[in-house]
């Protein structure tokens, strides 16, 4: 008698497992393609590789990192919102093509909160405003006292890109009217800044690291609240007199607007324990990025935060793409 009940019971629980949860069990049943709509070699690029990696490994499935970069990110993430809503297909997102280009582009392919389901946060990367080292101010007070009496000029990887968007928030914030000169990606940027044509640029972290070992570059200071451990000598803005100045761009997975709460939270979780392993931590580290482990709504919530924030430095600045 209490084997038939145990296994009525049994059955029963089987039975009241939504088709959803069952798919999660079997996820992934194939490989997994990451698209990063980026080009090879940057943050989005290095941060998505370390963890399909591990995910590969930790799902004996191969997890691909296919770079679709065009039209500010763009292009690639059209793929993936076109794209099968069962987590086999996933998009490596920040800050910059996900929250911003939905206020700088009159019009999209698609919606960047419909179309997408924030699955898991992976990062947070600082950015840096840095100057050549013999540029006639050696800290923040002096560049924004040099701002407020002459022109300045700030360098971006192109209008409406997040360097360009620091600049503005930097103006507002010090009260200095730096010139914007965008450029065709961020090295150009880069090169004038060395070549003395420019002042200033704001520019990953990790970008300039080894510019900033061998003195190169003079770093002023971090965009994040909190110094960075790579380089904990370098202060933040909010240290240097902007008090609330505080912007670090995070990094993260999507995955098709109607992929099942199921599929994301098994993803999110097996992201959540592969972000607490030393191996990863110390990789991201030598990017010069910080973890960041969030639940999905909470991403969720980040990215409402962050399009209403953003869509308003963007319409201060001015920056418009067809």
């Amino acid at each position: 008698m209490f084997r038939f009940l145990r296994n009525r019971l049994c059955l029963a629980a089987v039975l009241v497992l939504s088709p959803f949860s069952l798919l999660a069990q079997d996820f992934p049943n194939r490989p997994v393609k990451i698209i990063v709509p980026q080009t090879p070699g940057g943050a989005s690029d290095a941060l998505a590789r370390i963890v399909g990696q591990k995910l590969s490994e930790k799902w004996q499935q191969s997890v691909v990192i296919e770079n679709r970069a065009g039209a500010g990110g763009n292009v690639g993430m059209e793929v993936v919102a076109q794209s099968p809503a069962d987590g086999h297909v996933l998009l490596m997102s920040y800050v910059g093509s996900h929250a911003i280009n939905a206020s700088l582009y009159k019009k999209l392919p698609f919606d960047p909160v419909k179309d997408f389901a924030p699955v898991a946060t992976l990062a947070t990367l600082p950015f840096v405003l840095v100057a050549r080292p013999d540029a006639s101010f050696k800290n923040v007070k002096e560049m924004i006292d040099v701002g407020q009496k002459t022109s300045l000029t700030f360098g971006s990887a192109g209008n409406g890109s997040v360097n360009h968007l620091l600049g503005v928030m930097f103006n507002n914030a010090a009260g200095t009217k730096m010139e914007h000169i965008p450029y065709r990606g961020a090295a150009p940027a880069m090169q004038d800044l060395l070549s003395g044509q420019i002042n200033v640029v704001f520019t990953s972290l990790p970008s300039v690291a080894g510019a900033i070992r061998n003195g190169t570059l003079r770093p002023l200071a971090l965009t994040s609240q909190a110094r960075s451990g790579t380089f904990p000598q370098v202060p933040t803005l909010a240290e240097s007199g902007l008090k609330d100045f505080d912007v670090s761009p995070w990094f993260g997975l999507f995955a098709p607007g109607q992929t099942s709460a199921a599929v994301v939270r098994k993803i999110n979780q097996d992201i959540q324990d592969i972000l607490k392993n030393k191996e990863v931590i110390d990789k991201f580290n030598a990017q010069g990025a910080d973890p960041l482990i969030r639940q999905p709504a909470e991403f969720a919530a980040i990215l409402k935060t962050d399009l209403a924030k953003w869509a308003e430095v963007v319409r201060q600045s001015g920056a418009q793409i067809d």
